[in-house]
């Protein structure tokens, strides 16, 4: 049995800091349930700010320890024991199904291991998706980003994959639920737009949609992590560009302007946008799990475990905000019907247990965005300073990477985990790295077919000469949030895959030079990037572009570039991805993903306010993947002058091998 909990405890107790055992236990175990990031053991601050090395090691070791616990997440597929476990759950309870969603109390895109719910059931492993369980069968729900790996991960004999929006959830309930079935769902995970949904489903099958207490699918995973806790640290005005204080005073007033007197806030990077502070509960994201009730004076009441707020970042926070235990949150919703309270709720987030809890209180429930979601989309021009600081830090990065792989690749033997690991070490080179924005997506071959590839020692495949090698990858740092995607050729690309690449880039670059009226959504837009596509009858199944926080998540709304309706329009401030691409199963994938920035346009003449986007991702596009004749004098003017820029940008900042064959990657062509 390890000493390291017990060394641990005597040397707090040598530095005068008696701990109760069972509470330092309970404490390292939210711990070690908290993804590690790139950053350091910054973590040991919760136990002891003051910690010296010996105790950092005692700590560090116990962490280990607790991480190697098994919970059942790595296994794909998942043994077909837990859907039968399941099953008697449900018998025992009396429901005849459940809703298994890929989410969380707040509806974010990374979760942690403790609400991974949907993994555990069933093996998959993306960022979308919902399972339904029923007696005698059972379905998956995936988009077309993952058509490929569910059908990989997942025992397709238990749970039968459907793709969205050919299949909806709600019409399989409405034809496969029993008359007089309870299908069953936890408020927490549910919406209310989506509990809305699914009723009526089960209206259209004779059966009911039924809350429960308590999950059933955490009374059978015995093994489940616990909540995680990583250190809530303040995000400073020099990298925000503006006060917490102003900013809760800022939102406050839309509140107020939209008919409510307090808005309730479940979106974690509303709240760490709001309150100028850090996290790091979820993977790759640095935001920490919680709510916040915005009142119309500015105050907020944060419901956060105390736990991982340190002593400097509640002095940071000031009197302007309540720290709270999460468990008080429901006898604050019910107190604000008592005030007869208008409270302001996003719809398509909030979970359903919020809204129970308040319209039972007797409160009004004003329907409306995340007041905080828009103002957050819009970067002030710190932020924006500092994006583009880390764009030109990540774009060396990725050029030395580039050079690298251009080189070291030619003999076909490299891997994608030690390729994907060569582009983190480089990242981590800067010195200023955080952490990755996503794991990163490394597919060679045929595996850069799949969307949302996941390199495993049993999946990945060697970087083959004739082959094309995908990457999608980005940085966390303190002043940016970086997302670039790059395809290579291995070798010689064949003329088809020099024809499908070159109509990517058209695509890519037809939207990079877009001008279009202040008005304007993204869904306007998708139809550029995907033109020279449709040509030739191809397409790609998945949005041009999405929103990009500062220093925050990298998939961020409501803005975005895609096919499915937004009304959101594009407003200066926002950084969306340029991301077209085209995948052929079984042979390769290609994507070409810069990040922009949308700004305002000058005109001469022009009869109305005109916007534009400015290229913020700096680094080589593959110059042997492209077939210059498909290229109109306009596109290859575009594309020598992006490469322009990028050479005079990052030449100064990488090392003369680099600098050598960044030259001949960026020619003129």
């Amino acid at each position: 049995m390890s000493s390291a909990p017990d060394d641990a405890l005597r040397l707090l107790s040598q530095r005068g800091r008696p701990t109760d055992p069972e509470a330092l236990s309970s404490l390292m175990q939210g711990i070690a349930a908290a993804p590690e990031s790139l950053s350091g053991p910054e973590w040991v601050e919760l136990v002891d700010p003051a910690a010296d090395a010996a105790l950092t090691r005692a700590l560090t070791t116990w962490r280990a320890e607790l991480g190697k616990a098994a919970s059942g997440l790595d296994e794909s597929p998942a043994p077909i024991t837990r859907l039968a476990a399941l099953r008697a759950e449900l018998q025992c309870r009396g429901l005849d199904g459940f809703v298994i969603p890929r989410a969380d109390e707040h509806q974010g895109e990374y979760v942690p291991r403790r609400a991974q719910r949907l993994a555990w059931l069933t093996g998959f492993r993306g960022s979308a998706g919902l399972a339904i369980v029923l007696a005698d069968r059972a379905a998956i729900f995936v988009d077309g980003r993952y058509t490929l790996a569910v059908r990989s991960q997942v025992d397709t004999a238990a749970f039968v994959p459907h793709q969205i929006p050919e299949q909806s959830p709600e019409t399989w309930i409405a034809e496969n639920l029993p008359k007089g079935s309870k299908l069953g769902f936890d408020p927490w995970l549910q919406t209310l737009d989506g509990h809305e949904r699914f009723a009526r489903a089960c209206r259209r099958a004779g059966g009911k949609f039924v809350p429960v207490d308590s999950n059933p699918l955490d009374a059978v995973w015995t093994d489940r992590p616990a909540a995680p806790l990583a250190p809530v640290l303040p995000h400073p005005d020099e990298f925000a560009g503006e006060s917490s204080a102003a900013k809760r005073n800022r939102i406050a007033a839309i509140v107020k302007g939209k008919g409510a007197d307090v808005a309730l806030l479940t979106a974690p990077d509303s709240i760490a946008w709001l309150l100028n502070v850090r996290g790091g509960d979820v993977p790759r994201t640095p935001f920490a799990l919680g709510f916040a009730l915005l009142h119309g004076d500015g105050h907020v009441d944060l419901y956060m475990d105390r736990r991982k707020v340190p002593a400097r970042t509640i002095a940071w926070l000031g009197n302007g905000v309540t720290l709270a235990p999460p468990d008080d949150l429901a006898a604050a919703l019910g107190m604000l019907g008592k005030a007869g309270k208008r409270v302001l709720l996003e719809s398509a987030t909030a979970p359903m247990w919020a809204a129970t809890r308040l319209q039972a209180a007797g409160v009004e429930i004003v329907r409306d965005a995340d007041p905080v979601a828009l103002p957050k989309a819009c970067k002030n021009e710190i932020e924006l300073a500092g994006i583009r600081a880390a764009h030109r830090r990540d774009g060396a990065a990725v050029s030395r990477f580039l050079g690298w792989l251009t080189h070291e690749s030619l003999g076909g033997t490299l891997s994608e985990i030690e390729v994907s690991d060569r582009l983190q070490a480089l990242r981590q080179e800067t010195g200023a790295l955080r952490d990755l924005s996503f794991d990163t997506i490394s597919g060679a071959g045929p595996n850069g077919a799949v969307v949302h590839y996941h390199a495993t020692p049993a999946s990945e495949r060697r970087l083959e000469t004739g082959s094309l090698y995908l990457v999608d990858s980005g940085g966390q740092y303190r002043d940016g949030t970086t997302d670039i995607t790059r395809t290579l050729a291995i070798g010689t690309p064949t003329a088809e895959m020099r024809d499908r690449f070159t109509r990517v880039l058209k695509g890519h670059i037809a939207l990079a030079m877009a001008r279009f009226p202040a008005g304007t959504t993204g869904s306007q837009l998708d139809a550029l990037a995907r033109y020279a596509l449709w040509q030739v009858g191809l397409d790609y199944d998945h949005g041009t572009g999405h929103g990009v926080g500062a220093y925050l998540s990298v998939h961020e709304g409501p803005h975005r570039i895609s096919k499915v309706a937004n009304n959101v329009a594009l407003q200066p401030g926002m950084i969306v991805s340029n991301e077209p691409g085209y995948y052929k199963a079984g042979a390769y994938g290609i994507r070409i993903e810069n990040l922009v920035a949308v700004r305002e346009a000058e005109i001469d003449g022009a009869d109305r306010r005109y916007l534009e986007f400015e290229t913020l991702t700096l680094a080589p596009i593959d110059l042997a993947c492209i077939e210059p004749g498909l290229l109109t004098d306009v596109e290859r003017r575009w594309l020598n002058d992006y490469h322009r820029r990028v050479r005079e940008t990052v030449a100064l900042q990488v090392d003369d091998a680099t600098r050598t064959w960044l030259a001949e990657a960026t020619r003129a062509i």
